[in-house]
């Protein structure tokens, strides 16, 4: 029987060892999960450190990004968030997100209130049931409505330090946006920002500190059988750059490669129809930029010129950007589907050169230099903005054949084999909550107190996280990653 690090009462009793293909968000997570309960885990990872893969900006608490999905999907968007932010609060930028509709939108500000006012009364309900989910703010202010009166009334405002009110996030906004583009009223809502390079350090730091939790890192796996007897697992795998494989068994098997998930399920035969789709976001920085900033999206129809613009602050002026065009953040041909021979989508050998090699430089620049552009329409200050960084992209895949999914976490093949299929960060928890439901029904661990872990989220050692020490590490990622230290530092 393994107890959890820090002596409290022992959950689990287990002797399984479980292997997890691929350590991202969605690895790392279940890894995290399964070794605070000491639950013997390994991950193997083809990259050098953990969390690397598409760009991470939003918590989507409540999916207010994405009209076209449905109010279910938001309302699981918003309790997955809520668990996030819980588990993994020194990754969180407490800032909120303006939705600003333009004028040559077909839709209209007041569409939107039935949602809003939806996930307002859910986040309510939430925090009525349980005082420690309220993390995005008092509920009665998770979002709020802005005139276009109320916002030009913060033209001559002094920019402040400090946001002591909802409407401090949008003085800055209100002296720099071209407000005759808009209709009105806006939207300020309670969606918060996540970091890519803290969730990364937290990950990490947690590992090194977990003796449940074993990391094999720059490896690939080769082959992958299951004793038909035993139903026991026999990964094979080998240390890039190395001739000799290596072998260990598992008990169970966790697929989490995210859009090469197909690979694996192509090694058993195991048949799942899915998509794949190659996106980037460009880092610019504004030097001039004063002020605070919320996170802005400009809605738009997403493929068209006047696509969504998505403008993600950070510290030191810098910005993560989003255009949702061909010609920025999507790509011709950047969206794939599997097919009746392989479960793995088959990306154009363009994307696979960007994610496994380098980007052209005149393309970097190219790229990013119109996501400037597009923000600029509304932001014409913006134009000041350069290049910062190579972009931060990646391919994600998306169970499934509605390209319009946003919310979704795992599928089982057989016994003792399990694919993670997140779209967004926040939906990581859910896939581990799952997958150990799973192994709990198996009888592979068993548990004391299984309805008080089933509702409880159980990371000790991850909470001990200082944000000096993941601000420390998020830093040194950034910076072995090649990107602005900013884009790691807190608010």
């Amino acid at each position: 029987m393994n107890k959890p690090i820090n002596g409290a009462e022992t959950l689990l009793s287990t002797n399984a060892k479980v292997a997890i293909i691929g350590g991202g968000v969605a690895g790392s997570t279940i890894a995290l999960r399964f070794a605070e309960l000491g639950i013997d885990t390994s991950i193997i990872e083809k990259g050098e450190s953990l969390v690397n893969g598409p760009p991470i900006c939003h918590l989507h608490a409540g999916g207010n990004l994405y009209r076209e999905i449905s109010d279910e999907q938001c309302l699981t968007l918003l309790q997955q968030s809520i668990d996030t932010v819980r588990v993994y609060p020194q990754s969180v930028y407490r800032r909120p997100t303006v939705i600003a509709i333009p004028k040559s939108d077909s839709g209209e500000p007041q569409e939107l209130l039935p949602r809003l006012q939806m996930l307002q009364n859910r986040y309510a309900e939430l925090v009525g049931l349980d005082a420690s989910n309220r993390v995005l703010g008092a509920p009665e202010h998770y979002y709020r409505l802005f005139e276009r009166e109320e916002v030009e009334a913060l033209i001559d405002s002094p920019l402040p330090e400090k946001a002591e009110s909802q409407t401090d996030w949008l003085v800055a906004f209100a002296q720099h946006t071209e407000l005759d583009k808009l209709k009105f009223p806006i939207v300020l809502v309670q969606e918060y920002g996540l970091s890519a390079f803290r969730f990364a350090a937290i990950a990490s730091l947690a590992a090194e500190r977990l003796p449940s939790f074993h990391l094999y890192n720059k490896t690939q796996v080769v082959s992958l059988k299951q004793d038909t007897q035993s139903l026991r697992w026999r990964v094979s795998m080998q240390a890039l750059g190395e001739g000799k494989v290596s072998h260990l068994d598992f008990d169970y098997v966790i697929n989490a490669c995210g859009f090469k998930s197909g690979e694996i399920d192509d090694m058993l035969s195991a048949k799942r129809e899915r998509m794949v789709e190659f996106k980037a976001a460009y880092v610019a920085h504004w030097p001039e930029c004063k002020g605070l900033w919320p996170e802005v999206i400009f809605y738009g129809e997403r493929g068209t010129p006047q696509g969504m613009a998505q403008l993600t602050p950070y510290p030191d002026g810098y910005f993560q950007l989003h255009g949702m065009t061909q010609d920025i953040t999507l790509f011709r041909d950047g969206l794939v589907a599997s097919c009746e021979q392989s479960a793995q989508p088959k990306l154009a050998e363009r994307f696979i050169d960007k994610i496994e090699r380098q980007w052209p430089e005149h393309l970097v620049e190219q790229r990013t230099v119109g996501s400037i552009e597009h923000i600029a329409q509304y932001i014409p200050h913006f134009t000041q903005a350069n290049v910062a960084a190579k972009p931060l992209f990646g391919a994600q895949q998306i169970p499934g054949v509605d390209a319009d999914l946003r919310a979704a976490d795992v599928s089982f093949h057989g016994k003792y084999y399990a694919r993670t299929e997140i779209v967004k960060a926040s939906s990581a928890l859910a896939a581990s909550d799952a997958i150990l439901q799973d192994l709990l029904e198996h009888g592979l661990v068993k548990s004391k107190l299984i309805e008080q872990y089933a509702k409880q989220h159980y990371f000790p050692v991850t909470g001990l996280c200082s944000d000096d020490e993941v601000t420390a590490r998020a830093r040194l990622l950034a910076s072995q990653r090649a990107y602005p230290q900013a884009l790691a530092n807190n608010d």
